[in-house]
């Protein structure tokens, strides 16, 4: 019976195991709250030491005050700003509290501002605004 026992724990933890690797890969629906925050979490926080990027004031800024925002750092071209809203609207697709709105937003926002900024026209960009606008 102790074998038994032994053996479901070790199916359980390697189902477990699985699972994880399935969300980060393929960013499964079964997504642990917990997992989630962490992973908000170590983003902003590796934004702001790395870069000194607080997101969280980010979010409270409106369209030119975003603009003037990512003026302040070297580095903020149409390409990056472009990752940096897709990061954004990941965390607001996957977050399901109050924030995920916000996070929406502020994506919104930083595709807009890309629109007026580049030259080129991105239907991979067109699309994401599209999926955020049904979104909110």
């Amino acid at each position: 019976m102790e074998q038994r026992d032994y053996i479901l724990r070790e199916i359980e933890k390697i189902e477990l195991i699985l699972r994880a690797i399935r969300q980060n890969i393929l960013g499964g629906q079964d997504r642990l709250a917990i997992n989630i925050e962490k992973q908000v979490d170590d983003a902003k926080g590796m934004l702001l030491n790395e870069l000194n990027f607080d997101i969280d004031k980010f979010l409270l800024l409106n369209i030119e005050e975003s603009n003037e925002y990512l003026s302040n750092f070297e580095g903020f071209n149409i390409d990056n700003i472009e990752q940096l809203s897709e990061c954004i609207s990941q965390i607001g697709f996957s977050n399901k509290s109050e924030l995920s709105k916000k996070y929406l937003e502020k994506a919104l926002q930083l595709y807009e501002l890309i629109n007026l900024k580049s030259k080129t026209y991105s239907f991979e960009r067109e699309r994401n605004i599209m999926k955020i606008k049904n979104a909110l």
